[in-house]
Order: structure tokens, then sequence, then C-alpha cells
């Protein structure tokens, strides 16, 4: 006996003719700290975004910054200003350095992600749609590279390039590009024995267009999950090449460098030089990692818990 729709509904949480869209949001919605996970990083990406408009000062401005301000605890006021979270030693507003430092934060991450997938997704369709010698070479380079520490690559390479954010994101995306191409080569070559490749095959389709309009859009879940990851990573190793010294110049806003500069004044009871940074930097990172962990498990029912 067929079941009545109302109760296949029910049981499957799937309405008949609802949109793709739709399940994937209602499937993302379902989990409460996914959604404050998003909440906060759209909250946090936009306060980035409209920094300059929103924040009190621009702390790397010389003209709206005076050293005789440096270090006022939360609260402080100085003249017309309120410095709500205090001042670092050079006397910047650390509400506005840490809405700077995110943009440097999330542009860095982001940029490095996407040109990371593009090479590491394509050298990985590349090794599993042609196989023997290619693929070979492809996975033994990405094998040697995964065995070492990221943050190891990560210092070399800083170390060769020099300082600057296109440096750093050059060296963040020979940081990345193994994992895309490892994650995109497992699952291309079980799409590469499907029926639709064979028939492409047949048809004397030519090997861009099979690889790349046939084969990778049906390889692109798990490269969305592992992408919002590796964003987190990626804000995560910008900010210990800045707290190192190594990362961005000085001369420019960085959540690791703000870090950096209340380090030394810890001891000293200066704690929110630090503190307030870290905060920010931990909630940026947590909120991406709750987004991905949904996004998997979104889009492999079979790791739902």
């Amino acid at each position: 006996m067929n079941m009545p729709d109302s109760i296949l509904e029910e049981k499957t949480g799937v309405v008949e003719g609802q949109p793709p869209w739709r399940r994937f949001a209602s499937d993302f919605c379902e989990s409460r700290l996914a959604v404050a996970g998003l909440t906060i990083f759209v909250l946090i990406a936009l306060s980035a975004i409209f920094a300059p408009w929103i924040t009190p000062q621009d702390p790397y401005d010389l003209m709206q910054i005076d050293i005789l301000d440096g270090r006022l605890p939360p609260g402080s006021v100085s003249g017309e200003m309120t410095y709500l979270l205090g001042t670092d030693d050079q006397g910047r507003d650390m509400l506005s350095g840490i809405f700077y430092g995110l943009r440097t934060s999330l542009s860095v991450g982001a940029a490095s992600t996407l040109i990371a997938l593009f090479l590491g997704g394509s050298v990985g369709l590349i090794a599993a749609y042609f196989g023997g010698r290619v693929d070979t070479i492809i996975m033994r380079v990405a094998d040697l590279q995964l065995s070492f520490p990221a943050i190891l690559i990560a210092l070399i390479l800083v170390s060769i390039l020099g300082q600057g954010v296109d440096k750093i994101i050059i060296a963040l995306v020979g940081v990345q590009w193994a994992y895309y191409a490892r994650t995109i080569r497992g699952t291309a070559l079980v799409e590469r024995r499907r029926e639709y490749i064979e028939a492409a095959t047949c048809l004397a389709l030519s090997h861009r267009r099979i690889v790349f309009r046939h084969l990778l859009p049906n390889c692109t879940p798990p490269l969305i999950v592992v992408g919002t990851v590796q964003v987190a990573h990626a804000i995560a190793l910008e900010a210990t090449l800045s707290f190192l010294g190594i990362g961005i110049p000085i001369t420019e806003p960085s959540l690791g460098l703000l870090i950096k500069n209340g380090f030394d004044y810890m001891l000293s009871g200066d704690y929110w030089i630090s503190f307030y940074p870290g905060i920010a930097l931990l909630i940026t990172i947590v909120s991406i990692n709750l987004v991905g962990d949904q996004l998997r498990d979104v889009l492999n029912p079979r790791l739902q818990r």
C-alpha cells in the first residue's frame, strides 16, 4: 500500500516539488549551533567590510592617533573619544583595530582558499582522470607536503617570499592546495567509473569538457566542506605568522599583530591589548567551523549524528 503524501512528508521532512535550495536551507537550519555560527560570521564579515564607516577612528592613520593615549583601560575617555575596549601601546583604539584586523584576516583567508581550491581542485581532477604516472607524481608530491606541519611549510615560504599581504596569500596557497587535491581526487576516482563519464568518453568529448563540465560538478560537495574549514585554518595561520613577526607588516592591520603588541604587557596588567583581539579571532574561527561542520552533515547525510 502506498503511503499517503502527508505521512511521507512527515517522515522524510521533504515536501514533493520543494526547490533544492529550500531543502538545503531547511536541513542546514536544523542545527541551532550552525545557525548561530552563520549569524555571528555574517555580523563579523559586515563589521569588517564597513569598518571605515562604523569605527571611531582609523587606527593606522597617524593623524588620528595620539601616543599619549597609549594603554588606556577599557571605557576610558580622552578628549572626545571614548575607548570602549581601551587602547594599545601606540594609542590606537582597540575596537577599531579589531575591525580593521578582521578585514585583513577575512580577505587573506578567503583569497588564499579560493586560489588554493581552484589550483588543488584542478590538479586533483587531472590526477584522478588520467591516472597512471600523472596520478602517481601528483599524489606523491601532495603526500610529501601533507607529511609536514602546515605552519612549518608556511614559515619556510614566508621566509623566502618576505612580508606582505600578497606574500602571505601565496604562502597559504602553497600550504592548502594539497588538501583540495587529495580530497577531490578521492571523490573523482569514484565518479570516474560512473556511466555518464563512460558515455561522455564514447561520444569523443574533449578531456577538458569531460573533466570540468561533467566530472567537476559532481565532486563539489566535499570541496565546499573542506574549503569552509580551510578558511578558518588560513585565518589562524595568518594570525600565527603575524604574531611571530614574519606575516603582515606592522604598518597594516592584523589581529595577530594586535595580540603580539599586547603580549609584552600581559604581566603588567594591560590584558586588554591581547585579550580582545584573541577573543575576536577565536569567535571568528569557531563560527566558521560550526558552519563547515553542518555543511558536512547536510551534503553527506550518512555523516549526520
